[in-house]
């Protein structure tokens, strides 16, 4: 029998889109990330491909493709849901603040750590080993976090698509690095994304105009294609692209702040927020999906055995160590006492195997084991379960002191109602005596 014939490829891709959803669930009540659960059902299944004799597959190929494509929809999706106000501008300060400055603290130190353990490595080719290992993963992140309260919800959706996007542009940055000739230095750098930011606003707002005025019902997916076409030709242009895609879904997620003026007129606000509704469902239903296929590919692609190395086991714990200390003072000093489940909330996962696979052949070094990868990825994800579990817990056990007063209120609220009534009982009882006497 075909393992790979065509319907049970079928049957294996809807099979794994319904166990997807069912995680979801799980992961909702148990706050048991999804995405650890897909990469075990994609480890189940390398087995049993092996099983039914099915031969070795080269999945990178798929693995890369769903992983850009995953990223656009990731990142489109958090930046649907942001919205820019004056009150918003202090926590998105202070989540740009800690992404960038955790992005490199962790990059540095984990550089440090894979240069004096692992022979042959230079600090160049450290520092661009390590930038993957320090990027957080907003595919895990943000469907993760939606049980928490509103503000410490929306610290995590600022915090990982600045690390997504800062932590990308960084990699790229060091890998011109390696080739002199090409190395455009800082001022290059700078310029490259201040062309970058233009590029996308002129972009957004010539596609938020066009598209209001197309009446054909099929535009949504014709709107994703654009946006794609626009990620795939700035990165041959070797821009920043995922400013694009950004930069994109807080124009059209903040269109009365970006169509002031004559601009306002051009815009058919009425239209334009059906198209916003739209996508916002068109893309969290394709972030599902494509997240989905991506983790349980990456499940099947792994090499358990490279986890059993004690040097792998050393190398990741110093390394995962590393990142919840730098993690912790950041909190402290931006946030203050209150930062739980925060401090668990760093898991690495999509963007962390992608540029894992894209850095540069004259870059690889061989004694680079892959498992390092592995193990940071379901370390930073274990943790975070942990942390989720412990907080969800003491939610349900400990109350906070505006929770203890607003109770003591309601109950002397309770008490003095009752106060009332026993007298009005009394006064009704003393009226009833005196007109019987």
């Amino acid at each position: 029998m075909e393992i790979f014939s065509s319907y049970n490829v079928i049957i294996g891709i809807s099979l794994t889109i319904i166990l997807s959803f069912i995680f979801n669930g799980i992961a909702k009540k148990t706050n048991i990330p999804a995405v650890l659960m897909l990469i075990i059902l994609g480890i189940v299944f390398q087995y049993g491909i092996k099983a039914f004799g099915g031969g070795a597959i080269d999945f990178f190929p798929i693995l890369e493709v769903l992983g850009i494509v995953g990223l656009i929809m990731i990142v489109l999706e958090a930046a649907l849901e942001l919205e820019l106000k004056r009150d918003k501008l202090v926590p998105i300060l202070k989540s740009l603040a800690i992404a960038l400055i955790g992005l490199i603290a962790s990059t540095y130190v984990a550089a440090i750590v894979l240069k004096a353990l692992i022979d042959g490595m230079t600090m160049q080719s450290a520092l661009l080993y390590a930038t993957p290992l320090s990027i957080l993963s907003s595919a895990i992140i943000i469907p993760s976090v939606s049980s928490l309260s509103d503000t410490k919800k929306e610290f995590h959706v600022y915090e990982s698509t600045f690390s997504d996007i800062l932590g990308i542009m960084m990699f790229y940055f060091l890998t011109g690095k390696l080739n002199p000739a090409e190395d455009a230095g800082f001022t290059g750098f700078a310029f490259n994304l201040l062309l970058t930011i233009i590029i996308s606003l002129i972009a957004s707002y010539g596609i938020i105009l066009i598209f209001q005025k197309i009446k054909s019902q099929v535009k949504l997916f014709l709107l994703i294609a654009v946006l794609l076409l626009l990620y795939a030709i700035g990165k041959k242009m070797h821009l920043s692209s995922l400013i694009i895609i950004l930069i994109f879904g807080l124009v059209i997620a903040n269109m009365k702040l970006f169509f002031k003026w004559k601009l306002e007129k051009l815009l058919d606000m009425q239209r334009a927020k059906t198209i916003y509704h739209e996508l916002h469902v068109v893309t969290a239903e394709t972030a599902f999906v494509v997240r989905t296929l991506f983790f349980v590919i990456f499940g099947i692609t792994i090499t358990l055995a490279s986890l059993l190395s004690l040097k792998v086991a050393l190398i990741s714990i110093l390394i995962i160590i590393s990142i919840y200390i730098i993690r912790y003072a950041l909190l402290r000093v931006f946030i203050g006492k209150d930062i739980t489940p925060q401090l668990f909330i760093a898991p690495r996962g999509l963007i962390t195997v992608l540029l894992f696979y894209a850095i540069p052949a004259e870059a690889i070094i061989p004694g680079f084991e892959p498992g390092i990868l592995l193990f940071v990825i379901i370390g930073t994800s274990l943790i975070m379960t942990a942390g989720m579990i412990r907080d969800k817990k003491n939610k349900g056990t400990a109350l906070t002191p505006e929770e203890i007063e607003a109770a003591a209120a309601v109950e002397v609220a309770y008490i003095e109602d009752m106060t009332t009534d026993l007298s009005e009982i009394e006064d009704s009882l003393d009226e009833d005596h005196q007109s019987d006497e």
